[in-house]
């Protein structure tokens, strides 16, 4: 168990400094605590940092969340006090980040946290929609039904995540390979019918001496192969962090011929699950909006939502601004629209998610089945072209051949 150096104030005002056995900082404050200590310093013997638990550490991932949220919710039903659940969690967790983590949410409850105020104290494991809906839960008296809801929107947010990276991930997986083999046929093949080439010389075609020039550029400049790419990644990821970057880029993802369709049906598809899930559990319309910008993955998008919540508070209606938006479909506004009237926001807005995950399931087969003849066009093409180029010049190589003769 770890160590814990400490310097404290007792009640009489004396400072003292001594060390205290804990599995985790928070559980070593929170016994300093009930022994009336005052914390002034406290840190892990050798030099304690608080990040360094999550550093070389696998990440918490939504698999964990909504095993953890699952297993949470059953044990709440079943009557077992949140402490004594969580210590059940935290001993059969196998990720040793969120295990850590969920020693130190114990120990913050164990010492009168609650429990939505101790899990923002790790975002990295708890996001901030999580959070909410858990204090809208904790107000509620409805905790249990709150984390059935969690887990639930949880897995269909990861379902439609992967439903795109498996849209997104053939073609690239292809095209790499196509590059791949290009690169060397150009560099590792090429050469050789060069020399065999060279050896009758004779003039050679237009297009196979086009593909040899090349050939001898790609070899000389071979490292601009490698950083050109890995150079223009990092530069793109330069300009993704800022803030014009991030706005210019986000916009032209929405504005793609085939992909941009695929992106705004699931960004209506997250909004939506989202919005709807947050109003049901009981989470404010004011806040429920700011954490459904936050977690929108599109700034455009966020934009959107955040105009909706300054409309909102001026009176406005939730339907209006999302239609001056340009973002959202009229079909989507409008069902909006109607559950605002009849007061069912919450079920018409899961009708929407629902509709808009069988849209999105659609898109992706309809993008992968017109993806692969296009791929392996291209493939064809890039292939086809160079095994021609090389072989243009042996349907005169009998002529050739008597001619060094």
């Amino acid at each position: 168990m770890p160590v814990f150096a400490y310097k404290a104030k007792g009640a009489d005002g004396s400072v003292t400094e001594g060390s205290v056995d804990a599995p985790a900082q928070s559980a070593a404050e929170s016994k300093l605590r009930a022994q009336r200590l005052t914390v002034i310093e406290i840190k892990e013997k050798g030099g304690f940092d608080p990040m360094a638990l999550l550093k070389g550490k696998p990440k918490v991932t939504t698999k964990d969340l909504v095993l953890f949220s699952r297993q949470l919710s059953t044990l709440v039903s079943a009557g077992v006090p949140i402490v004594q659940g969580l210590g059940i969690l935290e001993a059969q967790c196998e990720n040793p980040t969120f295990k850590e983590i969920l020693a130190n949410v114990k120990a913050d409850i164990e010492g009168g946290l609650s429990i939505s105020d101790t899990l923002k104290k790790y975002p990295q494991a708890f996001p901030e929609l999580y959070t909410s809906m858990i204090k809208a839960g904790e107000l509620g008296g409805i905790l249990d039904t709150i984390l059935e809801r969690l887990t639930n929107y949880l897995e269909n947010a990861e379902n439609l995540k992967n439903k795109v990276k498996s849209a997104m991930t053939y073609p690239v997986v292809v095209l790499g390979i196509c590059a791949a083999l290009t690169i060397f046929l150009m560099v590792g093949v090429i050469p050789t019918f060069e020399k065999i080439f060279a050896s009758f010389g004779a003039e050679l075609p237009f297009l196979t001496q086009c593909l040899i020039d090349l050939s001898n550029i790609m070899k000389k400049y071979f490292y601009i192969i490698l950083v050109v790419p890995i150079g223009g990644w990092y530069g793109f990821k330069k300009f993704y962090a800022t803030p014009f970057g991030h706005k210019w880029v986000d916009a032209r993802m929405l504005q793609l011929p085939v992909f941009g369709i695929l992106l705004k049906k699931v960004a209506v598809a997250k909004f939506t699950r989202t919005l709807g899930t947050l109003v049901k559990s009981g989470v404010p319309i004011m806040q429920a909006l700011e954490t459904v910008a936050a977690t929108a993955g599109n700034v455009i998008i966020a934009e959107a939502v955040l105009l909706t919540r300054e409309s909102i508070r001026e009176g406005g209606r939730l339907a209006d601004p999302l239609k001056k938006s340009g973002v959202f479909p009229n079909m989507v506004t409008s069902m909006i629209a109607v559950g605002e009237e009849t007061g069912a926001l919450d079920i018409m807005l899961a009708k929407i998610a629902d509709f808009y995950d069988q849209e999105v399931d659609a898109a992706v087969k309809g993008l992968t089945s017109m993806i692969e003849p296009l791929v392996m066009c291209v493939m064809g093409v890039v292939i086809g072209t160079i095994v021609i180029a090389m072989f243009m010049p042996m349907f005169g190589m009998g002529e050739l051949a008597s001619k060094a003769g």
